[in-house]
């Protein structure tokens, strides 16, 4: 199919170098695994502007290459007014759910944002996510082992967003 893309899902994260890149190659990864690469844009921001136009942290870089997935990442600030382009907002945790909610223009805006997590059909039970807590949490400050763990979360909820995807989609497409 030629045109452009019926779906646009973007994730964000605070400053998009680590958890919300990370989350874009996966799923764009997934997508094009499931032959929807012409049918759904992926992208990621963050709430924060403080890396505009830095590529994503190396740590995300090694744990991405070393699992298999492709990444060309330039940082980027979510503006309110993609809101009217976007079909699904992905907050990588409940702070960026709260801000990209209240960023929202209208309440139809502030409903096309969902945590991440909310697709994991194990929801917590990965290690290391807490009590309860659908955050994928913040590896930036921590040790390597901290953005493996993002990557286990993040791929354990991908599976749960393609299939919503896949079915909003089929609704969108004659």
């Amino acid at each position: 199919m030629s045109g452009p893309p019926v779906y646009r899902v973007c994730f964000v994260c605070t400053g998009n170098i680590c958890r919300s890149p990370m989350a874009e190659s996966v799923f764009r990864s997934h997508v094009a695994e499931a032959g929807l690469e012409d049918l759904v844009e992926v992208d990621s921001a963050g709430t924060g502007g403080w890396h505009e136009g830095d590529g994503a942290d190396p740590r995300t870089v090694a744990v991405l290459e070393a699992a298999g997935y492709a990444q060309d990442h330039r940082a980027r600030r979510f503006r309110a007014s993609w809101f009217d382009r976007l079909d699904l907002v992905i907050a990588l945790d409940a702070g960026h759910l709260r801000d990209l909610r209240a960023l929202a223009p209208t309440p139809e805006a502030a409903a096309k944002v969902r945590l991440l997590r909310s697709y994991d059909p194990a929801g917590t039970s990965v290690r290391g996510s807490g009590s309860g807590s659908l955050d994928v949490p913040d590896p930036y400050y921590g040790s390597f082992d901290g953005f493996e763990e993002c990557l286990e979360l993040v791929e354990a909820a991908s599976t749960g967003l393609l299939e919503a995807v896949r079915a909003a989609v089929k609704e969108h497409t004659p």
